[in-house]
């Protein structure tokens, strides 16, 4: 479903991103795990089309992801890590709209919108602006968001990034209904308890370069022979730290928050 070849971002001469080779394939969770500035935002910006790469090649579903994004936008529901709504839409509104982007009726596009809010419990909220929603609530009305035309991949950055643990737990619960549904998942995070628990497969990224890949238990077996997940983790990113990336635009790999709605395939 994804396929990454000798992906590289420079930045200058620093590379965000080096030389990555990744897949994963149709109904598995791969979680891409790494300290914060090792290039899985950029990877992920990279995958949605909307920053340009150096070299390589990466595809979703046999798509380009820059030459065919607006088509890729179309089998991928992208949830970023710090996701702004328009200050004038209320939570019903946004996913509608979505949904109209997307090509649904208006009729379907509420449907889809109302069957989403009850499934993340927002029908309590719906009618409010969605920028006055809490943390908690603004990322599942965003998942909810990149949910809308069932997409067949799911791409998430951080996704429980300032939830508290009980919305971590349901998030999670959510994504593995989703993989039980037939859907793909690749999803970012620095958080190496829940990589271990809900991934299938882990990728860890260092210093914008993929360390090692597999499952929890091959991590720790053949890293280090009956370890916790944090010795693995400290055992594959203990190296010297490169020097810090220059400053980029808004375009650039780091937590810079991204409006919900302009993902559709009518986006550029």
């Amino acid at each position: 479903m994804i396929e990454i070849r000798g992906l590289t971002k420079k930045y200058g001469e620093f590379p965000a991103l080096d030389d990555l080779d990744l897949e994963v394939g149709e109904g598995e969770i791969v979680a891409f795990l790494g300290p914060n500035g090792a290039g899985k935002t950029t990877t992920i910006r990279l995958l949605m089309g909307i920053l340009v790469p150096t070299s390589g090649t990466a595809t979703v579903c046999g798509l380009d992801c820059f030459a065919d994004r607006a088509e890729v936008k179309r089998h991928v529901g992208y949830l970023p890590e710090n996701p702004i709504f328009y200050d004038y839409m209320r939570g019903r509104e946004l996913l509608e709209f979505l949904g109209e982007m997307h090509g649904q009726e208006r009729p379907e596009a509420r449907r889809r919108a109302m069957q989403l809010i009850e499934e993340f419990d927002l029908a309590e909220a719906s009618e409010e602006y969605a920028v006055n929603y809490s943390t908690g609530m603004k990322k599942k009305l965003a998942l909810a968001a990149a949910m809308m035309h069932d997409p067949k991949v799911l791409i998430l950055d951080e996704p429980t990034n300032g939830l508290d643990p009980r919305a971590a737990r349901d998030m999670d619960d959510r994504l593995r209904e989703e993989v039980a549904r037939g859907k793909t998942i690749f999803l970012s995070t620095h958080l190496l308890d829940r990589a271990e628990k809900l991934s299938s497969r882990i990728a860890i990224i260092h210093q914008g370069r993929l360390v090692v890949v597999g499952t929890a238990v091959d991590l720790k077996e053949k890293l280090v022979a009956g370890g916790t997940p944090e010795e693995v983790f400290l055992h594959v990113t203990g190296a010297p730290a490169q020097p810090i990336a220059p400053a980029q635009p808004s375009t650039q790999a780091g937590g810079a928050a991204e409006p919900i709605g302009t993902t559709g395939p009518g986006a550029p």
